[in-house]
């Protein structure tokens, strides 16, 4: 997107950020109402209105900053939805279920960004389609990196309430302790580049095969 004036990378990208940031936090509190906890919907959270998400820093600083940075790699994140896990009802297993919704509910739509580029790419009226497909590429990235960033086993992040799921009671336990570190040992991943070194290879292979389905891409 080297092409696009910092405006035009504005407006490609908010979209795509907001409705990532925000559709990862919905589909957390949808599936805890699934397992009975109504916590989020109660307090209005089961909600596509991104004004109830949005968190100052991580839903327009530090995706602001990111893209003025020009570096190509933009992360955000909502207001986290509140969950109780003594109402649902198998609290270990319901809570690896509610943290699994949001890598899946980025993937899902990285796949739709991917369809519609391809669904541009078809229709070949360069008034419409460039938007829709730099819209698409945007889409398609911001939800793999959130997909795949909140998919490690570091708490408080998607990954580590999966890994706490599958372990054995005391361990989980003695796992879940290290939530309170798991923020700064992020920041020192993000400031060091080790976070871009580890997630490099994993978010290049899966570009590739959503830019394969939007066409971008030779199949």
């Amino acid at each position: 997107m080297e092409e696009l004036s910092m405006m035009q990378r504005i407006v490609v990208w908010v979209l795509p950020v907001v409705f990532a940031i925000t559709v990862h936090e919905v589909a957390h509190g949808w599936v805890a109402k699934q397992y009975g906890d109504k916590t989020a919907w109660m307090l209005g959270r089961l909600t596509l209105n991104p004004i109830r998400h949005i968190d100052p820093v991580g839903t327009i600083l530090l995706p602001g900053l990111l893209l003025l940075s020009g570096t190509g790699f933009i992360f955000g994140w909502a207001k986290p939805v509140p969950v109780n896990p003594d109402n649902l009802k198998n609290p270990k297993r319901d809570m690896a279920l509610v943290a699994m919704a949001g890598p899946a509910a980025n993937l899902l739509m990285a796949l739709g960004w991917a369809l519609l580029a391809r669904f541009a790419i078809q229709i070949d009226t360069p008034f419409a389609s460039l938007p829709m497909i730099y819209m698409g590429i945007a889409g398609i990235s911001i939800n793999l990196v959130l997909a795949i960033i909140n998919l490690l086993p570091v708490p408080p992040l998607d990954g580590s309430r999966i890994l706490s799921g599958m372990l054995p009671d005391r361990l989980a336990w003695q796992y879940n302790r290290f939530e309170p570190y798991g923020f700064y040992l992020l920041i020192f991943l993000l400031a060091t580049g080790l976070l871009g070194a580890m997630l490099g290879y994993p978010l290049m292979a899966a570009q590739q095969l959503f830019f394969q389905i939007a066409g971008l891409y030779p199949g």
